[in-house]
């Protein structure tokens, strides 16, 4: 074989010598195309295998972990939730549409493949600055292709979080996430059991779109990248729906003994996986694969990542129930092959054996690296950065309006109109709050349900920054009254091979580790999406965390909108806070420096398992996190959700630039009944949890006050107009 194939192929000299090794023979190249897809960066996770078994992935209420197409949690009741959460960063930098809009369909299909029911979807993005005429056409394609795919399959888009920075320009992120409920003892695995019995794919015919799609995502982005058009799938959400209700139906009957989604290196991966999962081989004739194009040859039948199909392991006595199904729903169906016992994949075409390949070899053979790292020469400069040197703003209203109006914190309600958060009429909390809840049908039980991540913050300290992450997703589970049940996780990071990178994913992947084993809620799942750079600049280090709580009656969830005149306001958690790397910096300074509030993760879970208590008990009106721009913007949100304003005194200060604009984990915004409070006192005592009252909710007006002079007046209207007309103003 010519000696730089594999090379054109993404694979090393020394991967290239290991195949030889497994395989016990020179692979020809239709098997050189399969372990390429498969031993890319995107399905092998050979950078990031020994720093992903740091996190805790048991439980008590852990049906299935990491591993599968999705985590299972047990949520009682004889039922359990899926979720999970996957990136189409590279897709969505070239066709932000069909990106985002198979990125939505790809992760969907990943929760009912395990027999779950989708009731929902979040999302997390990123981009660059919308003065960019570039970013503006990447943001509008990425959220008409979300919403234009879970418009399409019924599924509400119930949440989700969009940031702004220089860095995104060139390589947005795009994280989706999905969410699904079963009878936990519906659950299917995608594994290829039982000699003898069926493969089949269902779904849609193959084409020439998406062939190597996971070699693409597995290297920057650069100047050709552009070229590489082709490699992005291309959706059809009306199918989509379709082949979800069939693949739903053959699961309830009992029809199935496996299933597994098409994703990542299309039917190579769909074979190989099941195949090894269940220590079984798979024999299949490609000319049985219904093509769409013609001419297709083997390795591009095999490596083909279109969209809409699915493989199947079915008995052969249940074969004619399974056709009558797919027909019904007017689906093509078509038996590929059987399972065998040898472990091998093995793919005919045209009479004549092209791939003979050890199931194990191809799926899981693939190197685990342990790179090179070091600590980048920024962090220590960018930690050195005193905030007080930066000039005070031209006054503290005028400042506020410019944190609203910033696009990082600004209303998104221009992105999530787009989207139908409550088709299926079980939308208890929509976009816009802590949390998003919903309302299980089953039940009657509650979801609560938040993404989060804040890159900036991961940047300046990644250990930190990944505590932070897994922190304040399950802090807005808590603020909703949710106990935080699991999490999945999107960790976007740039090139792994330089080691100033790989510090950066290793000290954050160890701070989320410590936060979940602290705060007793595991990993069930994720995805890693590396090498996100352009022309050699890397994004922000960008873990995303999607978590998942739950609720006994939704109905009573919290709101974080100020409710009648006359309630109290309080600061519930730490007082500590830092201008290092906050919001404020961002916009009003134009700076990113600084060190980060440190997080006592001890006192997070006392602080959460004590709101809960208190939502619990109907003790209070309103919660909300204080994150990005610190209390003024929590104070100035919660009055904008409630139509209401407050008047708050933080009687004497010294830096007040400090208590207005700073940012530091464990801290909420809460609001309740003057009856309430000696027994907000007193719980809060309880936990050590310090309680400090702010002022009371009042009409139209924010007034801040400070040893008894006003620092701070604004009008709802006024506040209304920064927050709430950014993104039509922008975006038309």
């Amino acid at each position: 074989m010519d000696n730089v194939a594999w090379r054109e192929l993404g694979l090393t000299d020394e991967e290239y010598r290991m195949i030889v090794e497994q395989v016990g023979r020179e692979p020809n190249l239709t098997e050189l195309n399969m372990y390429s897809v498969m031993w890319s960066e995107h399905c092998s996770y050979k950078h990031s295998r020994s720093s992903l078994s740091l996190f805790p992935t048991c439980g008590p209420r852990v049906i299935q972990g990491p591993g599968e197409n999705a985590g299972v949690v047990d949520i009682g009741d004889g039922w359990a939730v899926v979720f999970k959460i996957e990136s189409h960063n590279h897709p969505s930098a070239i066709e932000p549409y069909q990106g985002a809009a198979t990125g939505v369909g790809g992760i969907l299909r990943d929760i009912f493949t395990m027999g779950a029911q989708p009731v929902a979807f979040l999302n997390s993005l990123r981009f660059g600055d919308l003065e960019d005429p570039r970013v503006r056409y990447l943001f509008d394609g990425v959220v008409a292709g979300i919403g234009g795919y879970g418009n399409c399959v019924g599924i509400p888009t119930v949440a989700g979080e969009i940031y702004f920075d220089p860095c995104y320009s060139g390589n947005p992120l795009v994280n989706a996430m999905c969410v699904g409920v079963m009878p936990k003892d519906s659950l299917v695995l995608g594994k290829a059991c039982g000699i003898g019995n069926l493969v089949i794919l269902v779904g849609a015919r193959t084409g020439r779109d998406g062939i190597h799609g996971v070699t693409f995502a597995s290297e920057e982005l650069s100047e050709e990248s552009e070229e590489k058009r082709p490699a992005v799938q291309v959706g059809d959400p009306f199918l989509g729906k379709l082949l979800m209700d069939a693949t739903l139906e053959t699961i309830r009957k009992s029809l199935v003994c496996g299933v597994q989604d098409f994703g990542g290196a299309g039917l190579t991966c769909a074979l190989t996986e099941t195949a090894s999962r269940a220590g079984t081989g798979i024999e299949i004739d490609l000319d049985q694969v219904p093509l769409r194009e013609e001419g297709m040859q083997p390795y591009e039948i095999l490596t083909s990542e279109s969209q809409e199909r699915m493989l199947l392991i079915v008995e052969p006595g249940k074969l004619a129930e399974v056709e009558k199904v797919f027909q019904r729903w007017e689906l093509p169906l078509a038996v590929l092959g059987k399972v065998t016992s040898d472990g091998n994949v093995v793919a005919l075409y045209r009479g004549e054996k092209v791939v003979e390949l050890p199931a194990d070899s191809v799926a899981g053979g693939a190197p685990a690296y342990n790179p090179e790292y070091r600590e980048p020469v920024y962090y220590n400069e960018l930690a050195k950065f005193d905030p007080s040197v930066m000039p005070p703003p031209g006054g503290f209203g005028k400042a506020l309006l410019k944190l609203l109006s910033s696009p990082d914190v600004a209303s998104k309600e221009w992105a999530w109109r787009r989207y139908d958060y409550s088709v299926r009429t079980c939308t208890v909390q929509g976009p816009g709050g802590e949390a998003a809840v919903i309302r299980l049908r089953e039940t009657g039980k509650g979801l609560a349900l938040s993404v989060d991540g804040n890159g900036r913050l991961t940047y300046l300290n990644p250990y930190i920054g990944g505590m932070m992450a897994v922190a304040e997703a399950t802090r807005n589970l808590s603020c909703v009254g949710a106990e935080p049940i699991g999490i999945t996780d999107c960790l976007n990071f740039g090139n792994p091979e330089k080691p100033e990178i790989f510090w950066q994913f290793r000290q954050a992947v160890t701070g989320m580790a410590e936060a979940c084993r602290e705060l007793e809620v595991p990993v069930v799942g994720g995805n890693v999406s590396f090498y996100n750079e352009v022309e050699g600049e890397a994004i922000y280090p960008t873990p995303v965390v999607g978590a998942v709580g739950l609720l006994d009656n939704p109905e009573k969830a919290c709101s974080n909108a100020l409710g009648s005149e006359g309630d109290l306001i309080c600061l519930l958690g730490a007082p500590e806070v830092s201008l290092g790397g906050s919001q404020y910096l961002k916009s009003c300074c134009n700076k990113v420096a600084g060190r980060l509030a440190d997080i006592d993760l001890q006192f997070e879970k006392r602080l959460q398992e004590k709101l809960r208590l208190l939502i619990a008990e109907e003790l209070l009106v309103s919660a909300r996190d204080l994150s990005d721009g610190g209390l003024s913007v929590a104070l100035a949100e919660s009055c904008l959700a409630g139509n209401r304003g407050a008047v708050i005194d933080l009687g004497r200060m010294d830096n007040l630039v400090m208590q207005l604009f700073g940012e530091g984990p464990s801290r909420i915004l809460i609001s309740f009944k003057p009856g309430n409070r000696d027994k907000i006192v007193m719980l809060s005592k309880e936990s050590s949890i310090p309680l400090t009252f702010l002022g009371i909710a009042i009409e139209n007006t924010l007034i801040i006050k400070s040893d008894d002079d006003i620092i701070l007046k604004l009008s709802l209207d006024e506040m209304k107009e920064a927050y709430g007309e950014v993104f039509s103003c922008i975006m038309g």
